[in-house]
């Protein structure tokens, strides 16, 4: 089975997991290999500090229970979780397709079992004119059933597991949607009130998203001191780092999809930049009028033409 949780899934995994109910690591690690049929079995070495980084960023919480930390998903990790619904849709239909093919693993490996041994039996009996039933026979006869048992319980839970992660990623497909939808809402009506609160006090919001498309927030803090800074500079700085920006992520057949990695790369970005230089309240200030100044522009550029 190809990997699954490259670039971060498993920490988002993790945290669908704690969505469902709160679990402690050791019921993390068991589900995990259940859902993968015991193809994929994290140690606790693998699970436990990615938990504990979880509860560092403030996306989950535990509580001790009976001597053992159970750890629970906080609003702060359920609204990743609904940020990255497109890509938790996407692994769950890899996963998915991993549980189909670990099924047909299995049933060739038993066909194959069972023909060898098949051929052996037969074998055997062709070895004596009186075949005899005896206790090697019945042996024989008994790991044969079993094999054949063992398949067609292996084939069952693929195939429930399969079904089971269809509905689930059609689910998630629909709250990412839903998600997205009440995200733009949200971010067109503070866009609105920054822009009402900048036409009031005389400032120019154009002006603005130009500068921070274009430059950095220390770039776009020194231009609300001086008038140097104006939006023709401002739209020719966005063109110079929309030409290197995530240029990593090659595009797919799907538009809307390629927007959706290109704002999880910026929300990614603005992340580390904050836990890297921490936020204060003049910074988070300065950042949220960056934020409308950028949405405002870019709903803009999404609107169709009049």
């Amino acid at each position: 089975m190809p990997p699954v949780f490259a670039h971060g899934r498993l920490r988002l995994y993790l945290l669908k997991l704690l969505d469902e109910a709160p679990r402690h690591g050791y019921e993390v690690i068991r589900l995990l290999e259940e859902r993968f049929q015991g193809l994929y079995a994290p140690s606790a070495g693998t699970v436990y500090p990615r938990l504990a980084k979880l509860e560092a960023e403030g996306l989950v919480t535990h509580a001790t229970e009976g001597g053992r930390k159970v750890y629970s998903i906080t609003e702060a990790g359920r609204a990743e979780l609904a940020d990255r619904g497109g890509e938790l849709a996407d692994l769950e239909l890899e996963i998915r397709d991993s549980v189909s093919e670990l099924a047909a693993e299995i049933r060739d490996d038993v066909r194959g079992a069972a023909g060898a041994l098949r051929r052996e039996m037969r074998a055997a009996a062709s070895a004596t004119a009186t075949p005899v039933e005896d206790a090697s026979w019945a042996a024989a006869k008994e790991e044969l059933r079993k094999a054949k048992q063992e398949w067609k319980e292996q084939a069952r839970r693929a195939k429930d597991e399969s079904r089971r992660a269809r509905e689930e990623a059609q689910q998630a497909r629909r709250q990412a949607k839903e998600a997205q939808e009440r995200a733009r809402e949200e971010v067109m009506r503070i866009a609105g009130q920054l822009q009402e609160q900048f036409a009031k006090s005389g400032g120019v919001l154009g002006n603005l998203a130009g500068t921070w498309l274009g430059g950095s927030i220390g770039g776009a803090s020194g231009a609300s001191g001086t008038s140097s800074t104006g939006a023709g500079t401002g739209t020719a700085g966005a063109a110079a780092a929309d030409s290197h920006w995530a240029e990593d992520l090659a595009p797919t057949s799907d538009p809307a999809r390629d927007l959706d990695r290109l704002l999880d790369r910026f929300r990614d970005d603005v992340r580390d930049a904050a836990r890297d230089h921490g936020v204060t309240p003049a910074k988070l200030a300065e950042a949220r009028a960056h934020l409308a100044a950028a949405a405002d522009r870019l709903a803009e550029a999404l609107r169709p033409p009049r």
